[in-house]
């Protein structure tokens, strides 16, 4: 029997009663006795209602008190409805914290993102706004909530995309500060709302600057010893020349051919560093023998024009490839000879870091370079001087190998220079790619103790 029934045989109940003890009071006034039925039957009711008012009343005050200390021990319909509400309540309140749960993992996942996400509402608006895309755009993700975007982002080609509503393609506006460069794509989503996603492409911006240039360099360098030679072949096949004036265009045709080569084989040594596994950690060289290669590749450039020192330090032993660190010390050592005027010197030394770190010192009393050229003699290609660097035979590709080199390797290149005062390039390698000689005196330390 569900609750009805016992409602209403509760009611019958106490109306039976009533009625009886209205039928026993009727009893002593024998003309009234149905009345006195009726009456009691009536005034059970009535009390009955009455204690319903009271029992509603308190499920009223709980209901509008925020269903906090839901009314106890009820019965009957009371104590049902009671029951019911209460767990409905309970069950809306663990769907609404597992829907919160579930809205706060979906939040974090976007602020995981690299990418900028602006929720903007049908007057373009900020809704929301995630932490990547307020660093993006410049914005406040709490003050600036309610705002109108094209407020605070006067990009035009932006705020052009906004207002022309055709979101296919996206748009590069710049970053505030000039700090970079923004993809800025808008999709329309609701009604008539607004998701804009931000990524900063500045990094593939310049990587693709950096592309074309090297391919423009690189059409450049190339062309124009081709265009010697093929002028010197066509002069060859149609002038008649002597001995002395063929011999000299050969020796021209010579050096343009060298220049060729070895821009292409630098070439191929940076495609063959950018493209192999990091060197073997457990594969020692012995600093000395590169060192050796190093000397006589120095001594042959200078001819004995400059005064050369070397110290390679005592028994020090490198961890990695050995034609990689003999082409790194011997490009900075070629350059050092190459920018030394006649008569200058070039040193280079071997020194132990405090840190267990170790450096091989590139020293020369050359012209120097200026503070604004540092930071870029490292990019492919790049030259202070163009035209000499073509004269001393660089093909502007060497210190962007010894970077790549050093790198792989886990060290740095650093590079000091003043002008008028020579210039200072260290290559700093790890402790972890070292291996010193061990002193006796050392070892025979704790059996002495």
């Amino acid at each position: 029997m569900g609750w009805m029934g016992w409602r209403l045989a509760f009611t019958l109940a106490v109306a039976a009663a009533g009625g009886l003890l209205g039928h026993l009071w009727g009893t002593t006034r024998p003309a009234h006795w149905i009345d006195g039925v009726l009456g009691g039957a009536l005034l059970a009711v009535t009390l009955l209602f009455v204690r319903d008012l009271v029992v509603g009343h308190r499920v009223l005050r709980w209901l509008s008190g925020g269903l906090v200390d839901a009314p106890r021990h009820q019965v009957g319909l009371w104590g049902e409805l009671t029951a019911r509400i209460e767990r409905a309540v309970r069950s809306r309140d663990r769907q609404i914290e597992q829907e919160r749960d579930r809205l706060a993992q979906f939040l974090s996942a976007i602020e995981a993102s690299p990418n900028g996400v602006l929720l903007l509402d049908a007057s373009e608006q900020i809704r929301w706004c995630s932490q990547t895309a307020a660093e993006h755009l410049g914005l406040d993700r709490h003050r600036d909530i309610d705002q109108r975007v094209t407020n605070l982002v006067r990009a035009p080609a932006f705020v052009s995309l906004l207002q022309s509503r055709q979101f296919e393609h996206p748009v590069q506006i710049p970053q505030p500060g000039g700090r970079g460069v923004l993809s800025v794509m808008v999709r329309a989503y609701g009604d008539g709302q607004r998701l804009v996603l931000t990524q900063d492409i500045t990094q593939r911006e310049r990587a693709e600057s950096m592309r074309r240039d090297f391919v423009a360099n690189v059409s450049h360098e190339i062309r124009t010893p081709l265009t010697v030679v093929a002028g010197f072949v066509e002069t060859l096949t149609n002038l008649p020349l002597s001995e002395v004036e063929r011999r000299r265009v050969l020796v021209l045709m010579a050096q343009q051919t060298q220049r060729m080569q070895s821009l292409v084989g630098d070439l191929l040594t940076l495609a063959r560093l950018e493209g192999s596994p990091r060197p073997p950690v457990d594969t020692w060289v012995p600093l000395a023998r590169i060192g050796a290669a190093v000397e006589a590749d120095a001594q042959g450039l200078s001819a004995s024009r400059h005064r050369l020192s070397f110290d390679w330090g005592d028994g020090v032993e490198l961890a990695g490839s050995e034609p990689e660190l003999l082409s790194a010390l011997t490009n900075l050592v070629s350059n050092a000879v190459r920018y030394t005027p006649e008569g200058g010197e070039v040193s280079v030394r071997w020194r132990n870091r405090a840190d267990g770190a170790g450096e091989v010192a590139v020293r020369d009393t050359g012209p120097g370079i200026a503070a604004e050229h540092l930071p870029r003699l490292t990019e492919r290609f790049y030259r202070v001087d163009g035209s000499r660097s073509r004269d001393t035979g660089g093909t502007g590709l060497g210190l962007a190998i010894v970077k790549h080199v050093v790198q792989r390797h886990g060290g740095e290149l650093q590079i000091e220079s003043r002008v008028g005062a020579g210039s200072c390039f260290t290559l700093v390698l790890p402790a972890a790619r070292l291996r010193r000689p061990v002193d006796a005196t050392t070892d025979a330390a704790p059996e002495l103790r």
